[in-house]
């Protein structure tokens, strides 16, 4: 899970500053304010580690596997200002979803020739015994078509409490040389002499390419691989679904792969499909819900829907639209495995304000229920006075400190701010921006005053 995030010189964030992450991060604020910026940017960091390329230091996209599509290093820099240093630092708390533990240094025996008889022992992270969170911090260089790691570094914590950070540092005088040298605080001097003898590769904008400290690579990966991303615009409803046995990795970034990761669930957790009907149902959009195969040994299926209990059953085209974009949120939240982070852009598009209302309920079930993490961008006012009501009431047990909300703003420059939201303990909100959701009261006003003048012009 991320608990900490800051980004510089990215797009219209000049910096964000490092504000807090929790179960449930949420950025709102007026359009084009840098709300998705902030998404996006984690987006290339995922897209990075699962391209191909080991030697692609940032993966802009642009290709069938990735999720945002940023254009060129022009179009990343703040400002389209070249060469421009992109730095951003990130803090989290491994989850170990693949992973029996993280061991950040692997234990490394000396050898005779350069060590005698001298042995290192390895720090190592364990699910029970971790004393902190994992922290990230990296400088990149960006120019036109070049893109080059000054520095990057991992610091963490051992289990007996001692501070360490490894990392590399772009040599002096060698700008896009990819010669490095190496970051180490906290070691002792024999660890040092080890290190002074290995041979430090680094790969992408993260990875130390040597066995010792792979589990610090390993832990980097395992986050960005376990965090899942659905876009705002989500595919249209078939009549008809094929699936040939296949179990998606997620919903796919349309929500195109719903109904196959349903399917495939079915084996492996039957109790998917059940939460997912019973969520349909609980938001009042319908009364059941099924996956039916037309035909036996056929790999055709149908969704079929009943709107009420005495309605007829139908397919999923055959009702409000609602219903099929709320379908890939519902199916990521009990699909993606415990412990992910999943992000979700505008979650609440084509919903009735009850449902969007509602969608808040199910992102606490699941924060609660299955140690997710949900980060989203929302303009939705329903979705946000829910998760207030829910601080009140401390529902599940989720208060105020389970919630990181925020509002993007941009200045008479064109540079993005972050506005940490003031939450207390019955959900109030101490520092309401002006002009949050438009002027609600401003509107009302204005239309008691027409309405007055109005009737005091007939009277007349």
């Amino acid at each position: 899970m991320f608990t900490k995030l800051r980004i510089q010189n990215f797009k219209s964030w000049a910096d964000t500053g490092e504000f807090q992450m929790a179960p449930l991060t949420g950025f709102f604020g007026t359009n084009s304010s840098g709300k998705t910026a902030i998404l996006q940017f984690l987006l290339m960091l995922k897209q990075t580690v699962e391209s191909s390329d080991r030697n692609r230091i940032l993966h802009l996209g642009g290709d069938q596997y990735s999720y945002v599509d940023l254009g060129t290093t022009y179009d990343i820099s703040h400002r389209h200002q070249l060469p421009e240093k992109i730095k951003f630092s990130f803090q989290w708390i491994p989850k170990l979803i693949s992973q029996s533990g993280v061991e950040v240094i692997a234990q490394v025996h000396g050898h005779n020739n350069y060590l005698g008889n001298d042995k290192i022992y390895g720090i190592t992270f364990t699910r029970y015994k971790l004393n902190s969170s994992i922290e990230f911090n990296s400088e990149i260089d960006i120019d036109r078509d070049q893109i080059d790691i000054n520095f990057f570094k991992y610091l963490f914590n051992s289990q007996d409490g001692q501070n360490y950070s490894l990392g590399i540092q772009q040599e002096n005088n060698k700008k896009y040389s990819n010669s490095y040298s190496l970051l180490t605080d906290g070691f002792s001097s024999t660890e040092l002499r080890i290190f002074s003898k290995l041979s430090i590769k680094n790969f992408k904008n993260y990875g130390l390419d040597r066995r010792e400290f792979a589990g610090l690579t390993l832990a980097y990966e395992d986050l960005f691989q376990n965090t899942y991303y659905l876009a705002p615009l989500r595919e249209y409803p078939k009549r008809t679904y094929l699936w040939s046995g296949e179990r998606p990795q997620n919903v796919g970034n349309r929500g195109e792969l719903a109904v196959a990761a349903l399917l495939a669930s079915r084996k492996k957790d039957p109790e998917v499909e059940f939460l997912v009907a019973k969520a349909l149902k609980e938001l009042g959009l319908i009364h059941s819900f099924r996956v039916n195969p037309i035909a036996e040994n056929r790999r055709d299926y149908e969704i079929l829907v009943q709107r009420s209990p005495n309605s007829a059953e139908v397919l999923i085209t055959d009702v409000g639209f609602g219903v099929s974009q709320v379908l890939p949120i519902l199916v990521l939240c009990y699909y993606a495995p415990k412990g992910a982070t999943l992000i979700f852009e505008q979650p609440e598009i084509h919903l009735h304000p009850s449902v969007q209302a509602g969608l808040a309920d199910i992102f606490i079930e699941v924060i609660k229920t299955r140690n997710i993490q949900i980060i989203i961008e929302s303009h939705s006012e329903h979705l946000l006075r829910r998760l207030q009501r829910r601080m009140a009431e401390e529902k599940d047990g989720f208060t105020n400190e389970d919630a990181a909300l925020y509002f993007c703003k941009m200045d008479n420059q064109g540079d993005s701010e972050l506005v940490p939201l003031e939450i207390d303990t019955y959900g109030n909100i101490c520092n309401y921006p002006e002009g949050f959701f438009g002027d609600e009261m401003g509107d009302l006003v204005a239309m008691t005053e027409a309405a007055i003048n109005r009737q005091m012009n007939v009277g007349a």
